[in-house]
This record gives structure tokens, C-alpha cells and sequence, in this order.
């Protein structure tokens, strides 16, 4: 089984034809999570737009074009994530919401509403 670091070499570094290989590596392509890591670079971003007006195509044609247009260069970036508030996590943890639910009920709430809900899950020192 490959991993997401191998295609991204593959693509961006080593050229190397992984699907060609076994058919198992194809199953394991994700064309939405490499186009997303792709997108995060300047000289990448029209590449993974690319493939993603196209998400029809096959898997390996999708893998093919990544790997022989992309210039080869190492590339490297974290993934983006999401940052969720003390406030966020409080509403959760206080009515056991998901983060949505939490998030849709936080204007709800009054400054007098988080500050009880604060002061009833302070634990102490």
C-alpha cells in the first residue's frame, strides 16, 4: 500500500510511473487529496485545478498528467487545518455537541451564557 509521500514524490520529484506497477496503487490514489496538496504551491495550483475540472478522468491519467507537467522540484507544506476556539470546545464539551451543532448555537449564546458555561467546566487549579 503507498502512501500519500509517494505520490507526491512520484509527481514532484522522481517521475517515477508508481500505477503502473501493481493494481492495488491505483485503488489507493486519492485525486482530491493530491490536487489539494498540489494546490498549496504557486507554480502547482492550475495543475490541481486542472484535474479538478476534470475529476471524470481515470486515475492514472489523472496521476500521468501531475507527474509529467509538474517540473520536478521538492515541495513541502503542512496541512491546513481548521483551528477551533477554547469558546468552540467549551459548547462541546458543555452540551456534548459536534463541532457544526457547536458552531451554529455560538451566536445563540449570550456573554452571560459562555461565562457560565466557562465557570461550570473550570476544574480548578
Amino acid at each position: 500500500m503507498m502512501e500519500l509521500k509517494d505520490y507526491l514524490n512520484s509527481i514532484n520529484h522522481d517521475k517515477s510511473p508508481l500505477l503502473d506497477s501493481h493494481p492495488e496503487v491505483e485503488k489507493s490514489y486519492a485525486p482530491y487529496v493530491i490536487n489539494r496538496c498540489m494546490s498549496y504551491f504557486p507554480d502547482t495550483i492550475l495543475y490541481a485545478n486542472t484535474m479538478n475540472l476534470r475529476c471524470g478522468l481515470d486515475k492514472k491519467m489523472q496521476f500521468d498528467y501531475l507527474r509529467l507537467s509538474v517540473r520536478p522540484r521538492k515541495r513541502f507544506s503542512k496541512w491546513i487545518k481548521n483551528e477551533i476556539s477554547d469558546e468552540i470546545v467549551q459548547i462541546k464539551q458543555y452540551f456534548g455537541y459536534s463541532t457544526q451543532k457547536a458552531l451554529e448555537v455560538q451566536s445563540l449564546l449570550t456573554k452571560n451564557d459562555k461565562k457560565a458555561i466557562s465557570e461550570a467546566l473550570n476544574k480548578g487549579g
